[in-house]
């Protein structure tokens, strides 16, 4: 039986996670209506408002206005992009508004259908349609009947999803992957492999050119059905094929079903492939990397890409020493895991609750539970 001091333990650790949860949900204050005086660019104004309460945005931006300043629509759509990637649908949503009702800026057929896709997911799908109805014409192109069956294809409507899609066809806007991999992908979602595969030849005989994310499903449809053998057919036309830029997405899901599959040595020559694609840039890779090393119980490698990771971004995020920690429990490495929380603690800028709790729930797998109960009370001060 479980000693009551890991129970009680492990139920004060559920309650730090619901309130780290709670917490998240708490507007952040208005900092571009409070400040003075702000030296930021206008981005990192607006990523900064997080969760803040409705009219902060307009704030922000009349503030940068009143402050002599100018900005483009370009600028602008680029921002509300940025802000959509990392889910500030409100806010993103918030700046087309102020472009069109404040500033009079017109919207062209691309921006509407990224407004469409805020409209969905910040109001719902029946305003996302009343928009998309209310649109003259002139706009209802592929971009916006694209934007529309993606409203669909996630929220897996099938009812919706075939109508719309044939209706596209009848109208000719059907001709670019991206629509093809909305379908592709809904098809996935619903756990139909062989309609993947079915819409994937469609798509070829079209002369629609295939992407990575078009590869990476349909290598994930095979997989589903236990056909490695396809799998690795697609590997080697997709790696064949001319007309497509290889990108270490492609390579990480590839990794990604191999390690499913118990084939190790494949996996890791998969992963070979993606370092070769790795944009120095980007950290994004370089976590894929770890994880996956991690699956395949390479020790070694993980800590080799995790040196590669702290030379290319000298400062780590708490996302990176978290990816880290969820490897090296993943290998059941007590040592590396105090060391890593160590390191953490000793440089990180903001609190993150999770890794503590990475590092509560791998003392308590070792039964170590004083070395938790001292965290969880140095924590709560």
């Amino acid at each position: 039986m479980e000693r009551s001091p890991i129970r009680a333990l492990r139920l004060a650790l559920a309650t730090a996670r619901r309130l780290s949860t709670a917490s998240s949900l708490v507007p952040a204050p208005d900092k571009a209506h409070v400040a003075v005086k702000d030296s930021r660019p206008l981005y990192r104004r607006l990523s900064a408002l997080g969760g803040a309460k409705e009219g902060s945005v307009a704030r922000a931006l009349n503030k940068w206005v009143r402050e002599g300043k100018t900005v483009t629509s370009p600028e602008l759509i680029k921002y509300v992009k940025d802000l959509r990637k990392y889910r500030q649908y409100h806010n993103a949503i918030e700046v087309v508004d102020w472009m069109v009702n404040t500033k009079g800026m017109n919207l062209s057929i691309t921006n509407h259908a990224i407004y469409l896709d805020l409209v969905s997911k910040v109001k719902g799908i029946e305003s996302a349609e009343l928009y998309f109805s209310s649109l003259p014409v002139a706009f209802k192109k592929q971009q916006t009947y694209g934007a529309l069956l993606n409203c669909y294809c996630n929220e897996k409507m099938a009812e919706k999803v075939i109508p719309l899609y044939e209706t596209m066809k009848k109208l000719d806007l059907v001709s670019n992957n991206l629509v093809q991999n909305n379908m592709m992908a809904f098809y996935m979602k619903l756990g139909q492999p062989e309609k993947v595969q079915k819409q994937f030849k469609e798509m070829k005989s079209e002369n629609i050119a295939p992407d990575n994310f078009s590869y990476c499903v349909l290598m994930n449809s095979y997989a589903s059905q236990g056909d490695i053998d396809s799998v690795d057919e697609v590997v080697q036309e997709m790696e064949e094929a001319s007309d497509i830029t290889l990108t270490w997405s492609a390579y990480s899901t590839l990794a990604g079903i191999y390690n499913a599959a118990g084939l190790f040595e494949k996996a890791e020559a998969a992963l070979k492939k993606l370092e070769q694609l790795i944009d120095s840039r980007d950290r994004e890779p370089f976590h894929f990397l770890i994880s996956l090393y991690a699956s395949t119980g390479n020790l070694a490698e993980v800590n080799r890409v995790w040196k590669s990771l702290k030379t290319t971004f000298p400062k780590l995020t708490n996302m990176s020493y978290l990816i880290m920690l969820q490897a090296l429990t993943k290998l059941d490495d007590l040592d590396s895991i105090e060391r890593c929380f160590k390191e953490w603690e000793s440089v990180h800028v903001a609190y993150d609750v999770r890794l503590m709790n990475l590092m509560i729930g791998a003392y308590l797998k070792k039964d170590m539970v004083k070395e938790a109960e001292s965290l969880q009370a140095e924590a709560s001060k």
